[in-house]
């Protein structure tokens, strides 16, 4: 077997459909399987799994065991040659895989390969590609600092400012939303380390990557969606094991700083802060909306899920023309909402990266589904629309 795909669950019932049915889309020249742990969910997952996907591998904790043990735990039965750690809020274009499968064959000595990750509103996600996360970079990317040179490598050294987002090259850490590389490797790696619970052990393998002697690679030819912000409520708890992480990470790899982790409780404490703050009642004005389909009739079903009228395109070529003319320039928002049915997860993707405007949110129906989904930004939780018959 090529490839598996491990898919760690937890409560985003909606986003693991919408995931599961793009990865299909996207192995259908490829000899691979698909596996999904999850990690006690509560929300209808199980049954949804069970009536959907039944031919899948589906494995049902009993509790919550955290990111990295909930991997390895599907990563044991993993049977292929390669293996790809897929978060559920994820949408991968249809030839992703056939890409990343193609880059291993043609470049040796390569470790863990991360790709291009966009937000649901179609942004850049900087987390794509990073470095090794040193005090004075981590001191940087929390302050806020590198955003003031963001092309500069002692600045921003965080977030890999060595590579632009379109060029793919050299990384030391990539994301665990999205990894990509041989099984043997992981398991030669011992997994995840399950002293974390959730954040930091990715930077963790990939750092043992990079210590065994591997390259890891950002791979700019692909872009995924990750929705970012339906998989993590950012509370005191997040803060916690996120800063709990930070404390295991540099207590295995670097000398330990009391003073370090004295300013990085401060400083996590003002983000977890920053990131809760609301957003302005009108930048969730929805001023219009617009359906890409050729199919009427689903132009029906979201006015009424919307309960309002709406403009409806059949092809991205027409709603390219028109899009300039729909940008509103007093904060309201444009919607565009995608028919699945009609179009690639690819053509989507695309569509979204090339025109991200704040001003404009999407939300997409996955193929055969009957719900709208889709995130206005990178820190709050998704949204979900069911839509009748």
């Amino acid at each position: 077997m090529q490839l598996s795909i491990i898919i760690l669950n937890y409560n985003v019932r909606f986003f693991l459909e919408q995931c599961i049915k793009a990865v299909q889309a996207a192995t259908t020249a490829i000899e691979a399987e698909i596996i999904v742990v999850d990690n006690n969910s509560q929300d209808g997952s199980a049954e949804m799994m069970r009536q959907l996907f039944p031919e899948l591998l589906y494995i049902e904790n009993k509790e919550n065991m955290g990111f990295p043990k909930g991997n390895n735990i599907g990563v044991q039965e993993a049977k292929g040659e390669y293996i790809c750690i897929l978060n559920p809020d994820t949408v991968v274009a249809e030839d992703s895989f056939l890409k990343l499968l193609h880059l291993f064959k043609s470049r040796e000595g390569l470790g863990i390969v991360g790709c291009k990750m966009i937000d649901g509103r179609g942004e850049f996600l900087p987390e794509s590609k990073r470095g090794i996360p040193t005090y004075w970079r981590s001191l940087m990317k929390v302050t806020g600092f590198y955003k003031l040179f963001p092309t500069s490598s002692i600045v921003n050294g965080y977030y890999a400012a060595h590579l632009s987002q379109n060029t793919s090259g050299a990384v030391e850490i990539l994301v665990g939303a999205f990894m990509f590389m041989p099984k043997h490797l992981y398991l030669t790696l011992g997994g995840f380390d399950e002293r974390f619970f959730m954040y930091v052990e990715d930077t963790d393998l990939s750092y043992a990557s990079l210590k065994a002697g591997y390259e890891n690679f950002y791979f700019a030819d692909t872009t995924v969606i990750h929705y970012k912000g339906e998989s993590t409520i950012k509370d005191l708890e997040y803060v916690k094991r996120f800063h709990r992480g930070i404390q295991i990470f540099y207590e295995k790899h670097f000398r330990k700083s009391y003073l370090f982790d004295l300013l990085m409780r401060l400083i996590t404490f003002v983000f977890l802060l920053f990131k809760q703050k609301k957003h302005s009642p009108k930048l969730d004005i929805v001023s219009h909306t617009i359906v890409v389909s050729p199919n009427k009739h689903f132009k029906k079903q979201v006015e009424r899920a919307l309960e309002r009228s709406i403009e409806h395109v059949e092809q991205l070529d027409k709603l390219q023309e028109i899009l300039h003319q729909k940008v509103q320039s007093n904060g309201d928002l444009l919607e565009i909402v995608f028919d699945g049915d009609y179009l690639t997860n690819k053509e989507i993707i695309t569509f979204m990266h090339k025109n991200y405007r704040s001003e404009i949110i999407y939300k997409i129906k996955p193929v055969n589904s009957l719900f709208l989904i889709g995130s206005n930004d990178s820190n709050s939780k998704g949204s979900v629309i069911i839509l009748e018959e």
